[in-house]
């Protein structure tokens, strides 16, 4: 009898982009903040750098010149246990989206800060 496949579900909205400065609200890291590293919207999971480091048993490979020992890690992090450090006020908050009209007819959609509304995109 075949295992039973599992559905793929639809990617998890994450308002988090890569080079965001998060601060982990829960878990065994709670109050480390640092950079994240990337995203996986698919099981909507962060690599955050420093975060949730795990130890990596690697055997030595000489053809890959691959040396063997134990190596520390980033490993992912659920998005729901991190919130964004706001540039501007410095602190952890919401994000919120305000859309403003560009020249043209064309809309703009920028990420805010819940707390001071500045900006969290850097462009």
């Amino acid at each position: 009898m075949p295992a039973a496949r599992k559905k793929a579900s639809a990617p998890i909205r994450v308002d988090i982009k890569r080079e965001d400065t998060v601060k982990v609200i829960s878990g065994r890291d709670k109050g480390k903040t640092g950079r994240v590293l990337g995203v996986n919207r698919e099981n909507g999971k962060l690599l955050v750098e420093h975060v949730m480091m795990v130890k990596r048993h690697t055997r030595p490979n000489p053809g890959k010149q691959i040396k063997g020992g134990i190596a520390e890690r980033e490993s992912p992090i659920p998005a729901s246990n991190v919130m964004v450090v706001c540039p501007a006020c410095g602190k952890a908050t919401r994000i919120g989206h305000h859309v403003d009209a560009a020249p043209g007819g064309k809309t703009r959609r920028t990420r805010i800060c819940r707390k001071c509304n500045g900006t969290i995109d850097r462009k």
